[in-house]
């Protein structure tokens, strides 16, 4: 596992590489790509190896969600997370954010009110705009630097004809773990409007040492009847190119309609997701628990080189490898500290305004890659505001 070995992505049609300079004026030749949410690492050897079994048996048919790969995700929630899943419970999607569109279809209307506590992960008002729903913004309380629920205030906002919550748990862009209480306090909140909560927890996996993640049917099992969840191994193993994803659905009632919506839009696996999910979730203890070592050094040379810049910000980060960094008191425009980190730094990073409401003084970077990166972005983001120091 040799995180530092700096492999390079450009001309390989890598989202995160060749696409930055389109986006953000960024030049892949010297340019850092901290942007999109995957990191610059191969992913656990048995991945790999499955792989390569796959193309040595020479043979892509269509597959099907087998008991071995149903049974290594249960066997990891369980091990992992203290969270029993029956396999049953598990359909198969081709991401999470076409989870969240199937459960959107399935139990929404057009014109429906879905809400999203924001600023969070940009994606969940894309497809609920997309599918011709509302989307209503609840705006995370920013206390003493992280962020929090303010259910009260929520609870007056709301006019009682939302239908759905959005829940980011771990936190995106925030790097937030929700505590037990909060999430058994939301879990109230939805039960007494009558709302259903899609938890995405795609990474609750990404956590790092000194810390615990809950899952929700763990910390909050009364609403079973109310609760979808989605994950996937693609952040935390680096495959999310696979499009491989799980929607887990406990209560019979809920689970048969998505289903229905499932079959309806003819959603079905692919070979090379399942067969490399079931290795990653089947042998992938040691790598993840090496990764998370390795981030965490990531996060304290980052951290500590932006809190080392006067009006920069980094948020406290528990888990995921996103960054979400304040520039609210350089007194600069948004304009003017984006040109710096994208112009001078030379550094594609995530603008926050696309998270939503409390997004816009924000920039989000992401740590999940090489040692000397990360370094060397510190370095160029130093420089590039030097005359703040």
């Amino acid at each position: 596992m040799n995180f530092d070995e700096i492999i390079d992505c450009r001309g390989t049609n890598a989202t995160k590489w060749d696409k930055m300079e389109r986006l953000y004026g960024v030049s892949p030749d010297d340019g850092i790509a901290m942007w999109v949410a995957d990191m610059d690492f191969h992913p656990p050897q048995a991945a790999l190896d499955a792989v390569t079994a796959l193309n040595e048996r020479g043979m892509y048919t269509y597959h099907m969600d087998d008991e071995g790969y149903l049974g290594a995700i249960s066997s990891w929630m369980h091990r992992r997370h203290g969270w029993t899943v029956d396999p049953s419970w598990i359909s198969t999607t081709h991401g999470v954010v076409n989870g969240i569109g199937l459960c959107l279809a399935a139990f929404t209307e057009p014109g429906d009110k879905i809400v999203l506590f924001t600023p969070v992960y940009h994606a969940f008002a894309r497809v609920i705009k997309a599918a011709g729903r509302q989307v209503v913004e609840c705006p995370l309380a920013l206390i003493d630097g992280v962020y929090h629920m303010d259910l009260e205030a929520y609870a007056d906002q709301l006019d009682g004809s939302e239908k759905m919550v959005i829940f980011c748990s771990p936190h995106n862009p925030g790097g937030r773990i929700w505590t037990v209480g909060e999430q058994r306090d939301l879990a109230r909140f939805c039960a007494d409007r009558d709302l259903l909560l899609i938890a995405d927890e795609i990474h609750h996996d990404l956590i790092y040492p000194g810390h615990t993640h809950t899952p929700m049917p763990v910390a909050a099992p009364e609403i079973a009847d109310r609760l979808i969840m989605t994950t996937a191994p693609s952040k935390v193993f680096n495959i999310a190119g696979n499009h491989t994803a799980q929607v887990i659905i406990s209560d019979h009632a809920l689970r048969r309609k998505f289903q229905g919506a499932l079959h309806a839009m003819s959603i079905s696996s692919n070979i090379v997701g399942i067969n490399m999910t079931r290795a990653s979730y089947d042998h992938g203890d040691d790598w993840v628990d090496a990764l998370m070592v390795y981030l965490d050094e990531n996060r304290r040379i980052f951290s500590d080189g932006i809190n080392a810049i006067p009006g920069l910000e980094f948020m406290p980060m528990q888990a995921t490898y996103l960054s979400w960094v304040d520039f609210s008191d350089t007194g600069m425009a948004k304009a003017e500290f984006i040109e710096r980190v994208q112009k001078r730094a030379r550094i594609a990073a995530s603008h926050g305004e696309t998270f939503g409401l409390g997004g816009d003084s924000y920039l989000r970077f992401n740590i999940g890659t090489q040692r000397a990166r990360i370094v060397e972005a510190v370095a160029r983001m130093q420089d590039a505001f030097a005359d703040l120091q």
